[in-house]
């Protein structure tokens, strides 16, 4: 069983874990002025906030627990009627402030399709090794 990078605990992802670069809570300031250069919507912008903050922000998880967060991603993104709005909701109880709320997002669906077509570029090889693994020994 795949274990948590922190805690001695199944690692079991949320979608949210995948935006976790795009929460400025406390650092609007710097994170937040860094991000709001650019536009969600546009998709020459975007592949920038994949690349630079998404993907590289997770870099600290292992290929494996790559991996499992990237199909997670799939199969919700299989799901027609998911709702990937809701992934960029700020939860002040919860100390999450996005960068862009649930309103300016004009294509929540397609920012995470981005985002799984830019980590199996970015991510590939990772991504390969990891699946050519026998899952069930992790």
């Amino acid at each position: 069983m795949l274990k948590s990078p922190f805690i001695d605990a199944p690692f079991t992802p949320k979608i949210s874990y995948i935006l976790a670069a795009l929460s400025i809570y406390d650092l609007e300031e710097t994170k937040g002025e860094a991000l709001w250069k650019f536009d969600p919507n546009s998709p020459t912008d975007r592949e920038i906030i994949v690349k630079e903050f998404i993907l590289e922000e997770l870099m600290y998880l292992s290929y494996r627990h790559r991996f499992v967060l990237i199909s997670m991603l799939k199969n919700a993104l299989n799901v027609p009627d998911f709702d990937f709005a809701k992934e960029f909701e700020s939860d002040h109880d919860e100390y999450i402030t996005m960068a862009w709320d649930e309103t300016e997002i004009t294509d929540p669906r397609g920012f995470f399709a981005d985002i799984y077509r830019l980590a199996n570029e970015v991510w590939k090889d990772d991504l390969q090794k990891a699946s050519l693994e026998d899952q069930s020994t992790w």
